[in-house]
């Protein structure tokens, strides 16, 4: 059926955007997730006040604030465009979007992770010689893996099921730009469209279990694997 065909192309771009979001933000987030974590500076409050406000704002403000700036005729947008790198209206501005609303869960589980680490093992590697990239890669790296993990998956299940900031910012065009939620919202404002809402409920669903499922299966193999068993 049409309709069928419709729901299972918005679970692949549901499925691409929050992939290719998940893979774009870990590197940031635990960068950011360490800077907060281990380091004091200047505006450190600040940036965290930063890293949360999408938690905070309602998502469609988010989602205007982005077609602000990164829309065809914003300061970022209207540079993009030039290079054909526009964003609004395109998957790929779902991915941006998504990467913002997720951003702020993923940061709070790594940094979560890294305070948990006894900075004096880290001490210990330093004073035997280890540079400080050596230090994390080795000792901190794979005791912080788990909530890596953790991270990028709140961060995958928030871009899945990510609504507001997304509509607004690159709308609803079946094919291009609807995703899962979208099309769920479109069903829900046609006359008999539910039982076609409640099959792409049931595929949200499906994929929210197996990331859950597939994320403790990998954060036991971590512990596991660190325990030496």
């Amino acid at each position: 059926m049409e309709t069928d065909a419709a729901a299972w192309e918005a679970l692949r771009l549901s499925l691409w955007v929050a992939c290719w979001a998940t893979v774009l933000a870990v590197p940031l987030a635990l960068w950011v997730a360490w800077l907060l974590a281990r380091c004091d500076f200047w505006g450190k409050s600040a940036l965290n006040a930063l890293v949360h406000l999408p938690l905070v704002l309602p998502p469609v403000v988010t989602g205007y604030l982005l077609l602000v700036v990164f829309g065809r005729s914003g300061p970022v947008g209207a540079v993009l465009e030039r290079f054909g790198l526009g964003l609004a209206f395109h998957w790929t501005g779902a991915v941006l979007a998504a990467i913002i609303m997720g951003f702020p869960l993923m940061v709070r589980a790594m940094r979560l992770a890294i305070e948990a680490v006894d900075p004096k093992l880290e001490n210990a590697a330093a004073t035997l010689g280890a540079p400080p990239l050596a230090v994390f890669a080795q000792v901190t790296l794979p005791l912080i893996t788990p909530g890596i993990l953790a991270g990028a998956v709140m961060g995958f299940a928030k871009a899945m099921g990510e609504f507001g900031a997304t509509i607004t910012f690159v709308a609803n065009i079946p094919g291009q730009t609807q995703t899962l939620p979208s099309a769920i919202w479109t069903a829900l404002q046609i006359p008999g469209g539910e039982s076609q809402a409640v099959f792409m409920v049931l595929m949200a669903c499906a994929v929210a279990l197996g990331a859950v499922v597939l994320s403790e299966a990998l954060a036991r193999r971590v512990a596991r694997k660190i325990a030496g068993t």
